[in-house]
């Protein structure tokens, strides 16, 4: 008896620590670091190497785009024309849609007049993973819930 005793002890102590131990417990306070993003980003120029508006690919509309993320905070896409805005990359301290990223990037064109270019790109995007040479982002429209992905890779 005490042996059964024994071994059901050892057993909810066994089962007690890997439960623990495979928690998926990730959402304490800390916030995520948004300066490796911030240092990919500014190293070099950027293009746009999908855009995708509701299941729509509108990527033509601006693969011949260069972007520029100066580290001021100032966005500069250039082409025939050159549209201006600004830039970030912050923590959203949420836990929405990229628990394990939460990070935005936050995109604002603000010259020349709004235009459906302008439009398209300024929001605040969930950076879903990046690297030295790709930044992928992803957004969910909080009024129709429509899904637009946008990945800049670098030239």
């Amino acid at each position: 008896m005490k042996k059964l005793k024994l071994i059901s002890m050892l057993a909810l102590i066994v089962v007690f620590n890997v439960a623990s131990m495979c928690s998926d417990d990730d959402n304490s306070n800390s916030a995520a670091d948004p300066s490796p993003v911030i240092n990919t980003v500014t190293s070099g120029t950027w293009r746009i190497t999908l855009y995708q508006d509701n299941g729509v690919n509108e990527t033509n509309n601006y693969s011949n785009y260069i972007f520029t993320f100066n580290t001021n905070g100032v966005l500069t896409a250039t082409n025939s024309t050159s549209y201006n805005g600004t830039w970030s990359v912050t923590t959203s301290n949420s836990n929405d849609d990229n628990p394990d990223n939460d990070l935005d990037f936050n995109i604002a064109f603000v010259t020349p007049a709004p235009n459906a270019f302008t439009d398209d790109l300024t929001d605040d995007w969930d950076i879903i993973s990046y690297t030295a040479n790709r930044i992928q982002l992803i957004d969910v429209s909080g009024g129709n819930g429509g899904t637009d992905y946008l990945t800049f890779e670098k030239n």
